[in-house]
């Protein structure tokens, strides 16, 4: 993998991601693949919408359809059909917040699967040689997702595990073309979280992430943890912000030196009727749309907005048909690419700040008014 900045304004920073499957620019909005599909779109679709990399899911792709179904069709991007970038997250988030049905030594973490109980282990080493066995272009390394809230003893372990395992995950790489992304951990707590950037940057990862934040915590927390870690990484490696978030999440975490992102808000939104427009977030489901036969966003050029109207999307969503979820989420991964868009336009024009304001300025006020 190679990374080259090639604009910063203030602590944004616009930059350039390659792999062994394509590029993409950074800042970034990863569309969320858990299981090796978007809900509700073909691949055809996100590439078409403008997405070059996409996030899937060690966790659940090791249960279904499982390793060795992976590696026999020629490797994920084969299997799934995806010519593009590939992300996977470790599934730690994910093992952990299993809660009763998770065992953790310092060894790895013992499970059961959500889908049929049966009891599983998975260690630092596996899931990097899993990462690398199915060929994804970016895998992120198994840590201890610290949980909202925790006391600072127990951020404290739980920081350390993670570096070991960072550790232990190096020493077993194998493959080139599967760049490692570290992970800071540390729970709210500041001192934690800085020991963890020391410690983590001493250590030849291609990127850096930044975990356990958006699983509870107050926003302040959120943004103050942010604020704090993501300029103290490298300034030449990628910066990602694990599971986030909002439009206003996002464009903070980028004024920081954030550059990578996922989230399922803009899927799961638009299966559950929320949509996200230039002038704020819009509830289809609500009866004022009835006889509503006005454009979605009227700012807004893609395939749903130019074709359809406020009245047909909410008819289509309270008749549950399936292309209510087809539309709407065309419509939310627009808009969130087409965010991304205009912040790389903006900071590599030197204005990041002025159109931060101005966007933030207009969605809050119609999220007021229409949702």
């Amino acid at each position: 993998m190679e990374y080259k900045i090639l604009k910063k304004d203030g602590k944004a920073r616009l930059g350039l991601l390659k792999g062994k499957h394509g590029e993409t620019e950074t800042p970034c909005f990863m569309p969320v693949g858990t299981l090796g599909a978007v809900k509700g779109l073909t691949w055809k679709e996100i590439k078409e919408i403008g997405y070059s990399l996409v996030l899937s899911n060690v966790y659940h792709l090791y249960l279904r359809p499982g390793l060795e179904v992976i590696k026999e069709a020629g490797g994920i991007h084969s299997f799934i059909g995806w010519d593009g970038l590939i992300l996977t997250d470790s599934g730690g988030f994910q093992v952990f917040s299993l809660g009763s049905l998770m065992k953790l030594t310092e060894e790895g973490v013992e499970f059961r699967s959500h889908i049929d109980g049966s009891k599983h282990f998975f260690t630092p080493e596996f899931v990097v040689k899993f990462e690398e066995e199915v060929g994804v272009d970016i895998g992120m390394v198994l840590d201890e997702c610290t949980p909202y809230p925790a006391t600072y003893e127990y951020a404290r372990e739980s920081m350390e595990r993670t570096l070991r395992w960072a550790r232990r995950s190096l020493k077993v790489r194998s493959s080139p073309d599967t760049a490692l992304f570290g992970i800071v951990q540390g729970g709210v707590y500041e001192d934690l979280r800085l020991k963890c950037v020391e410690e983590i940057v001493k250590l030849p990862f291609e990127g850096y992430a930044i975990g356990g934040l958006s699983v509870g915590e107050p926003k302040e927390e959120m943004f103050k943890i942010t604020a704090l870690v993501a300029p103290n990484l490298p300034e030449d490696k990628p910066r990602y912000l694990m599971g986030v978030g909002t439009p206003e999440d996002i464009l903070f975490a980028v004024e920081q030196g954030v550059d990578m992102f996922d989230c399922v808000m803009p899927t799961r939104n638009a299966r559950n009727g929320t949509l996200f427009t230039s002038y704020g977030k819009v509830n289809i489901k609500a009866s004022r749309y009835k006889k509503d036969f006005s454009p979605l966003d009227p700012e807004c050029q893609c395939y749903t907005c130019r074709n359809f109207s406020k009245a047909y999307l909410r008819h289509l969503y309270v008749s549950k048909e399936v292309n209510s979820v087809i539309l709407n989420t065309i419509h939310n991964l627009h808009f969130y690419g087409k965010l991304m868009e205009k912040i790389r336009e903006a900071i590599r024009e030197g204005r990041f700040k002025e159109f931060k304001e101005e966007f933030l300025r207009k969605f809050k006020r119609g999220s007021q008014f229409f949702s």
